[in-house]
């Protein structure tokens, strides 16, 4: 017993001591710490002790350990979450982690729009609860809308969401269980990373090949372990920008038949893609629960998303809203179905391709040199710094310089976080944009030298 309080002792005394040499500088960000067997071997204590105490100091933020590279002291003053639990940004603090993308001309239109509601002879509806699906007309406009998708659906079988991450959380609280493990690719949209947390998913991370998700890994791990869900972005995938071709659309579907798995289809950002492969809710309508919005289409300020999923999962889905928000405000939707119905949605929709691949090319031009990923038409990039730069450090200059992006972390569901930056391209005018990228270059170029 004593020889055990003693081992406790040491162990947490330990870990003090580098919390504290950390906290106060003395051990800079980017020190390379001992490795597990030098540790325990300077310090008198077992291997298995020396690993707890890395563990504890990982869980606390202040280091990382890295596969192939080693254990090295985090830049403190970024948040772990950086990314997706960061606060607004301050005023002057140009904003490359968020993708807001809004056109001059939707200010005029919103104000037209609520003109046009002021006079509409339902006015007094929008100020009643709402069926929680939605009302019958306006789950049919969605349904038109998404004729343009290549989803060819019900209005039965659409439900109405406040945005695509309330539609993501609802599907996930009306399907799944604590304790599920979910299939991911090993770098996801971080918005299903803080589900998973908050439902207690368990996340099993896929590989990523060039083309997409490692799909004979995602067979494998289902040979081994009791996957219950698949959670896929095969449109536009965020943060890596690829679209899968319909041949891997075709075999995931055949392992999610193989193994019985829910596939859950985020396609927050397809409409950026032009003309790509039928969605998997079109290809598996059985299986699939689809979720999307119009939040990057039309405005991240019009929380107005949809699902479509089978006929016995719907009052599921629909319980989950109950248990929520009731049901998506009415003032939003009847925005949201006006646009689309008049052609708005549709035409917001191009022009905001035809701005992101202007901004792809400003990218590609500040970054001329690097290898970095994306799609011509998105929103964003995905750049893997050079092996000697750390992502924490760039980050953090870059805060000084009022110009927020995000590291791999927030993206990561694997235990090894790649040293990259994910820059969003759609929350600043283009002579902004222009200004910051090339700081972040210019930051980039003085580390590597």
């Amino acid at each position: 017993m004593g020889t055990l309080a003693m081992g406790q002792s040491r162990y947490k005394a330990l870990v003090d001591n580098f919390a504290a040499d950390i906290r106060d500088g003395k051990l800079s960000p980017g020190t390379q710490l001992p490795t597990h067997r030098q540790l325990a071997a300077e310090q008198g204590i077992a291997l298995v002790t020396a690993s707890r105490v890395y563990a504890e100091l990982e869980k606390m933020g202040l280091i990382s350990g890295e596969a192939g590279r080693g254990t090295f002291v985090r830049e403190t003053s970024v948040p772990m979450n950086h990314g997706i639990d960061q606060q607004p940004v301050s005023e002057g603090m140009i904003d490359l982690n968020f993708n807001s993308p809004s056109l001059p001309q939707q200010t005029d239109m919103l104000r037209d729009a609520l003109r046009q509601l002021a006079c509409a002879g339902d006015l007094e509806a929008l100020l009643h609860y709402q069926p929680h699906a939605g009302r019958t007309h306006e789950r049919s406009v969605i349904a038109r809308h998404l004729h343009h998708r290549d989803i060819n659906v019900d209005a039965d079988r659409v439900i109405i969401v406040n945005g695509a991450q309330h539609g993501l959380a609802t599907s996930v609280m009306a399907l799944l269980n604590p304790g599920d493990v979910v299939a991911v690719d090993g770098l996801i949209y971080p918005g299903f990373k803080v589900l998973a947390e908050v439902q207690q998913l368990e996340l099993a991370p896929i590989l990523l090949t060039e083309q997409g998700p490692d799909l004979d890994a995602l067979a494998t791990l289902c040979e081994s372990r009791k996957v219950k869900a698949v959670y896929a972005m095969p449109t536009l995938h965020n943060p890596m920008g690829w679209v899968m071709d319909i041949e891997w659309r075709h075999k995931l579907i055949a392992i999610a038949r193989q193994h019985n798995l829910l596939i859950i289809e985020d396609a927050a950002y397809a409409f950026h893609a032009p003309n790509p492969p039928a969605p998997l809710v079109s290809l598996a309508p059985d299986i699939t629960v689809y979720v999307s919005g119009l939040s990057k289409s039309i405005a991240t300020g019009l929380r107005v998303g949809f699902v479509v999923a089978p006929d016995q999962w719907i009052p599921k889905i629909e319980r989950a809203i109950r248990a929520t928000t009731w049901n998506t405000p009415a003032l939003m939707s009847a925005i949201a179905c006006r646009w689309i119905d008049d052609g708005t949605a549709i035409q917001l929709e191009a022009e905001k391709r035809q701005d992101a691949m202007i901004r792809q090319s400003m990218a590609r031009e500040v970054f001329q040199g690097f290898e970095y990923i994306s799609h011509p038409a998105s929103y964003f990039i995905w750049l893997p710094l050079p092996d000697e730069i750390r992502a924490d450090k760039i980050v953090m200059q870059l805060l000084q310089d009022n110009i927020s992006v995000s590291t791999a972390e927030p993206f990561a569901t694997t235990d090894h976080v790649p040293h990259a930056l994910r820059i969003a391209l759609g929350s600043v005018d283009l002579d902004k944009l222009q200004t910051a990228l090339t700081r972040v270059r210019s930051v980039i170029d003085g580390y590597a030298y």
